[in-house]
């Protein structure tokens, strides 16, 4: 399974179409559950994106600090 943003989304999309369609009001609430607990996973998945991209910047920009130290250099 595909754990993205965009997956977490389209699932959150498909369980509030099904709950605008439903007829009956426990399916529509059970949909409703659902789209809020995606949109809670999608969020979740963004922001451990976002972390993951600034921790490889970081690592990223120390490297670059450690060859300037070490060599007086830019690499």
């Amino acid at each position: 399974m595909a754990q993205s943003y965009e997956f977490y989304c389209a699932r959150a999309d498909e369980a509030a179409a099904a709950a605008k369609a439903a007829q009956l009001d426990r399916v529509r609430e059970r949909e409703l559950r659902a789209e809020k607990t995606w949109r809670g996973l999608a969020e979740h998945a963004r922001a451990v994106a976002e972390e993951r991209a600034k921790l490889v910047r970081d690592k990223a920009a120390e490297a670059e600090a450690a060859t300037v130290a070490a060599d007086g250099q830019p690499a």
